[in-house]
């Protein structure tokens, strides 16, 4: 991986995790520097990015304090990824509100221009990225 993707991808790594932007930016920025999806997985702690050569990024934050809810609540997280939408949940509340909702981690596909979200037994919830 070049230098240059490899700053930008940290750059928005750690912006958004102090929540200084938002998904669409987040978004925007990544597919400046070709990535095609990435991964955050809250129970390890880590978040890998992927480019169409297969070259990956991972990049590591603080899991959560204290355990993901057992049931995955999937109009609850519905709700929340409206309000991040909307300007009203930056990403480091997000976070926390999600794993509340039993949200595990999630994968988000720029190239199929949606987001999965998973359960700690399978269960998942499709968003797609709004107009």
């Amino acid at each position: 991986m070049n230098n240059s993707t490899r700053l930008v991808i940290e750059s928005v790594f750690e912006t958004s995790n102090k929540g200084t932007i938002h998904f669409g930016e987040v978004i925007q920025q990544l597919m400046s520097v070709q990535v095609e999806a990435y991964f955050v997985d809250y129970r390890s702690g880590r978040s890998t990015y992927f480019l169409p050569n297969d070259e990956t990024l991972d990049l590591s934050f603080e899991k959560p304090n204290q355990k993901i809810t057992e049931d995955f609540q999937g109009d609850s997280i519905r709700s929340i990824i409206l309000d991040a939408q909307k300007g009203k949940v930056m990403y480091p509340e997000f976070k926390q509100l999600s794993q509340t909702a039993g949200c595990i981690g999630y994968m988000v596909w720029m190239t199929g221009q949606h987001v999965t979200y998973y359960g700690r037994k399978g269960e998942t919830h499709v968003e797609r990225f709004p107009d």
